[in-house]
């Protein structure tokens, strides 16, 4: 017998290291060449890594939350064959999209779903023998649990969650954003009236278009709004002092999805209608919630838009996407009583809170840019012009 060392591979290009997001294996199990034995994070993709013989599990090193460096030994398999080091580039990992968080840290190998709905339950999935291929968890194995041990009982102690993965990635992320980039927010509100109008018209009349929702009028008066402020669409390299503007819009929609905040891109708004915006808008935005969003979709927007819908409140205090020197905040229309010069009439009114990196954008510039997107919106006619290109 021999030891197989894999160690770990390039999971990127130009990625230096990998963050140890969960093991899928434990020593003593036993696995093939075709059995995922671990998943690493880099940047916002999930990668599982692959056994590259078949053998026992001997060492693993490292923990999940580890940040590992690529070609450091990851996992030790004992064969039958003569030893070696796999070096990086010879074990192929796959990137699948973003995975949830592991519900338990004993390696038990289970799909996502099953370890989603075992941490909603609080059961260990250590705790449960296996019926499936090389032990693993079922949902049939979980139901079998929960009834021999009766309804799991509510967590009453304390729990330490390590925050690791996604969601240290999103923490690291705004934590660089908010500590190195002075904000300044401005609020404005827009009177929706005419473009809700507008909105029920063009879905009732053109019902095998794509459904129009607010977010793709507020991107194309995004692309028109930028054509007098180029320095809104741009990116900031604080380390080289360097401000790029882009001719193209490519705009970052903040996505909530059951893994965390994912910033998908709609790249090219300026060539795009609004309908083919809304398309673009909710295939991006499926891709991020299902999962199936690839790195190049999760990366290169020059500005962003956040937006809680219905729960979107009055106010809201955008943390700027960096290295973005911009972000739009939209939040939840609503009807109020407005007075009109003579009495108060009914309008559904929005409200725009939006953040820009004050290094870059004065006061002056960031009201002004705000006021051009609010007058689009209220003569949606101008939306349906086409844009730049």
């Amino acid at each position: 017998m021999s030891i197989h060392i894999l160690r770990l591979p390039d999971v990127g290009e130009g990625i230096a290291e990998a963050e140890l997001v969960a093991w899928h294996v434990a020593a003593g199990d036993t696995v093939t060449s075709d059995t995922v034995v671990a998943e690493v994070l880099t940047d916002k993709a999930t990668v599982e890594i692959y056994a590259p013989v078949a053998g026992t599990v001997t060492t693993l090193h490292g923990e999940p939350g580890d940040v590992l460096a690529i070609g450091s030994d990851f996992i030790a398999i004992e064969t039958g064959e003569d030893a070696v080091r796999v070096d990086s580039e010879t074990a192929a990992p796959t990137v699948p999209p973003p995975a949830a968080p592991v519900a338990s840290t004993s390696g038990a190998l289970a799909s996502p779903a099953v370890r989603e709905r075992a941490n909603e339950l609080g059961v260990r999935l250590g705790d449960i023998r296996g019926s499936g291929p090389e032990g693993r968890v079922t949902q049939d194995d979980l139901d079998r649990h929960i009834g021999s041990a009766g309804s799991p009982k509510p967590v009453t102690e304390p729990t330490r969650i390590p925050i690791i993965g996604l969601r240290r990635k999103i923490a690291d992320r705004l934590t660089v954003a908010s500590s190195r980039i002075p904000h300044i927010t401005y609020v404005d509100e827009v009177d929706m009236t005419q473009l809700e109008e507008a909105r029920r018209s063009l879905t009732a009349a053109y019902p095998e278009q794509p459904r129009l929702t607010v977010l793709p009028f507020v991107m194309r008066a995004i692309v028109l709004a930028v054509v007098d402020h180029a320095q809104v669409n741009a990116t900031f390299d604080d380390d080289e002092q360097v401000l790029t503007t882009y001719g193209a819009v490519h705009i970052g929609i903040a996505t909530q999805t059951p893994n965390g905040l994912i910033v998908p891109v709609v790249r090219d708004a300026q060539s795009m209608d609004l309908w083919q915006t809304a398309a673009e808008l909710s295939r991006v935005t499926g891709a991020a919630r299902d999962g199936t969003a690839t790195r190049d979709q999760l990366s290169g927007s020059t500005i962003t838009i956040t937006s809680l819908g219905a729960l979107g409140g009055l106010v809201t205090t955008p943390i700027i996407n960096h290295p973005e020197v911009a972000i739009i905040g939209v939040n939840k229309m609503q009807v109020r009583p407005m007075w009109d010069g003579t009495t108060f009439v009914p309008r559904t009114m929005m409200n725009l809170s939006s953040s820009f990196d004050h290094r870059i954008v004065d006061g002056w510039d960031a009201a002004t840019f705000v006021q051009r997107i609010k007058s689009l919106l209220e003569q949606p006619a101008l939306l349906l012009v086409p844009g730049p290109r």
